[in-house]
């Protein structure tokens, strides 16, 4: 099974500015001071091996969108976040947009930064597509619709050329789709939202974003728990600090990175994959949120890796990033 993320971004895009882009390119040029960078080849590997990701790399700026990895089938996509454009245009890039086929969406909830994706998605507007929409939400097709109603946009959604068709289910439903196995939980924010748990060949991916995780989560018996136990991948909402997810943004509906160490590890989850960007949050930032990250992992373990057994988990934590592959 292989994950991957079209957009990572919470709330809201995030665009660079051209301050933004200045300061990179300021550090990377004082990096390379002194270096011998006379070949494609020894600029690309400074690149790869030097300069900090938040420099020579980005985290990205697009909202919520994740594929799970279906040679031969039907694509299988959670949310619809501004990363979906960028997932179609990739399917233009490679010379198969116009080529009929079905697409699986499963829907975590309606808030707009995991919809504002579908007006500009390529499939959508291709005759011979098909686009299921999987949802617990009764209100999805009218927000889909809503969204695309002038005057807001200017292509309504009956004017789209694929067949499309949302499939409302009761909560905690489960699909078995393309030799998938998914089931469902729901989640603490407003509005609701739900996490799905994709199994397949004995790999398992967790996406589990717009989540709040209260003190309820340290019982012993917490079902996200179980959720989560054994997934070779783990997509977590961590958009906060344990500062502000405890203190000035509690009841927001995130969740801290603090949060994601310690339910990853009860859970034996095997990659931890922090999700949900704080969209003011620059590269070098959640750089640094990434190193404190793993420096409470290695805290954590040191207090609590007697209790949790010999093997301590999550085994590696990452920062996801538009553009990233994961093999699970």
């Amino acid at each position: 099974m292989k994950v991957h993320f079209w957009g990572t971004q919470g709330s809201l895009p995030a665009p660079f500015t051209a301050s933004i882009i200045r300061e990179k390119v300021f550090r990377a040029l004082e990096a390379a001071q002194g270096k011998q960078l006379d070949s494609a080849d020894a600029i690309n590997q400074f690149i790869d091996e030097e300069l900090p990701f938040s420099v020579g790399g980005t985290y990205g700026s697009n909202t919520a969108c994740i594929q799970v990895d279906n040679p031969g089938g039907a694509y299988m996509l959670c949310d619809c976040g501004s990363g979906l454009r960028d997932f179609g245009l990739s399917l233009v890039r490679a010379g198969l947009a116009k080529t009929p086929a079905t697409f699986h969406i499963f829907m975590s909830h309606l808030h707009w930064d995991h919809l504002q994706g579908f007006p500009f998605f390529v499939p959508a507007f291709v005759k011979g597509n098909k686009i299921i929409i999987h949802t617990y939400h009764e209100q999805t097709e009218a927000c889909f619709r809503e969204q695309m109603r002038p005057p807001v946009f200017p292509v309504p959604f009956d004017a789209l050329g694929a067949d499309i068709e949302f499939d409302v289910q009761e909560p905690g439903t489960p699909y078995n789709i393309e030799g998938f196995e998914i089931t469902s939980i729901e989640q603490n924010h407003p509005g609701i939202s739900y996490g799905y748990r994709f199994s397949k060949g004995g790999k398992v991916a967790v996406y589990s974003t717009d989540s709040e995780h209260k003190h309820d989560a340290y019982e012993e018996n917490y079902p996200f728990l179980d959720f989560f136990r054994d997934a070779d991948l783990l997509i977590f909402d961590a958009q906060y600090t344990m500062a502000d997810a405890t203190f000035t943004k509690a009841n927001w509906g995130h969740s801290s990175n603090v949060m994601g160490v310690e339910l990853a590890a009860r859970a034996g989850v095997k990659t931890l994959a922090i999700f949900h960007h704080e969209p003011t949050s620059s590269d070098q930032a959640l750089d640094e949120f990434l190193f404190n990250t793993r420096m409470y992992c290695n805290i954590y373990h040191q207090e609590a890796g007697k209790k949790l057994g010999p093997e301590l988990y999550p085994k590696k934590i990452i920062l996801a990033y538009d553009g990233l592959d994961i093999e699970v």
